[in-house]
């Protein structure tokens, strides 16, 4: 059974705009950026295991891609749980843990967009 989540959601606003609230959530989550793109709208973050007080038990690692999709925007994660030496996991995740991370990380972006008229 494969730890890896995939997830698109499509949003409003324009990409710079998703790009920042995303960035913010990633703050707000206590994420540490690995790699960072702006110009492509694009970051790899790890998060700790414990998230907003919250002990969820693994580390995770998210790539995050914004494509611009019309006149709004298309973005594409992918999130996996981690062992202790920063390896992506491949037997032995606790079960849900990315679903957590991600449903956390998604809710904080959204409360960091301008709301749509």
């Amino acid at each position: 059974m494969p730890f890896e989540v995939h997830q698109e959601k499509t949003f409003s606003q324009d990409p710079a705009l998703v790009y920042n609230a995303a960035w913010k959530a990633v703050e707000k989550l206590k994420g540490k950026i690995l790699k960072s793109k702006p110009e492509a709208f694009q970051f790899e973050v790890k998060f700790d295991k414990t998230l907003l007080g919250k002990v969820l038990g693994d580390r995770t690692q998210m790539t995050f891609v914004i494509q611009a999709d019309g006149k709004g925007s298309k973005v594409v994660m992918e999130i996996y749980p981690l062992d202790a030496v920063g390896r992506k996991l491949m037997f032995g995740a606790r079960k849900g843990v990315p679903e957590e991370v991600l449903r956390l990380f998604i809710e904080n972006l959204e409360g960091n967009l301008p709301q749509s008229p």
